[in-house]
């Protein structure tokens, strides 16, 4: 196995140059860093291009056990030395082990939904933490599908990546304009509820059992007026304190779990509690 020392390395250079979004967009693909999040990687079947790994770094019994499975995919696989890796580690975390990816190019109509779906949309949503972070608790409660529609920020973002925990490699995720997601919402038959500090409407007074969507917006500007029509329920979250809003995903995850309760047969019809 072949083993890089030089930090001048093409192959080092490049993979380091996909922390930034121009670059991303430019190859098409991503770095993975991480575990956890390349481990969930491989269950989402991302194709892994090139992994590198660092033997003094790669300690942990997971890493090894990642390590020894990576024989089994086409990636080419590289030692690297550890100023290497630090350089392409992201953030303080180093664990040994980080690699190139190809983007998947999911489009909305590639969303396969159940019968009853929970589907959440952010829009124009600025930090890739919060999207990660929304990633995550939409997993943990179930949530079919989500859809970033008007990103301010690129799906996979290393602060996306590292905030979902790897969980944006086995959700059903795409990037879309808002209209788009709208119309695709429409077509799909499902309630839209749109999450605002001003919503008329409780959101414990929604029935989320059946196909629905739930809307947030970026915290310093909220939803665009695309989410003003007269089928789409406006909800808020009650607020005793003197901050107006919660973060986007301390709301996303009241609403999913509040979707969860109900539909787990916990209650009865939201109007009927």
């Amino acid at each position: 196995m072949p083993t890089i020392t030089s930090l001048q390395n093409p192959r080092v250079k490049d993979a380091v140059r996909l922390r930034d979004r121009r670059h991303r967009s430019k190859q098409g693909r991503m770095l993975i860093d991480g575990v956890r999040e390349l481990s969930r990687a491989l269950d989402g079947r991302i194709n892994l291009l090139e992994v590198f790994i660092c033997p003094a770094c790669c300690t942990g019994r997971q890493a090894q056990i990642l390590t020894s499975m990576l024989g089994d995919f086409n990636a080419e696989i590289f030692n690297v030395s550890e100023q290497v890796f630090e350089k392409l580690a992201f953030g303080d975390r180093s664990e040994g082990v980080a690699a190139v990816a190809e983007m998947p190019e999911t489009t909305l109509d590639d969303l396969l939904l159940p019968e009853r779906p929970l589907v959440a949309v952010l829009e124009g949503v600025e930090k890739p933490g919060n999207v990660g972070a929304v990633l995550r608790s939409a997993d943990a409660a179930g949530v079919s599908a989500v859809v970033v529609a008007n990103g301010r920020t690129d799906l996979f973002n290393p602060n996306a990546i590292r905030a979902s925990l790897g969980t944006i490699f086995t959700m059903p995720v795409c990037e879309a304009t808002s209209s788009q997601t709208l119309d695709w919402l429409r077509r799909h038959g499902l309630t839209v509820c749109a999450a605002r500090v001003d919503g008329s409407v409780p959101y414990t007074e929604v029935d989320y059992r059946g196909p629905t969507a739930v809307v947030f917006g970026s915290e310093a500007k909220g939803l665009s007026p695309t989410w003003d029509a007269d089928d789409i329920t406006p909800v808020h979250l009650p607020m005793f304190g003197v901050a107006d809003s919660l973060n986007i995903s301390a709301a996303a995850a009241v609403l999913f779990y509040e979707a969860l309760r109900q539909r787990s047969g916990e209650c009865q019809a939201a109007s009927g509690y």
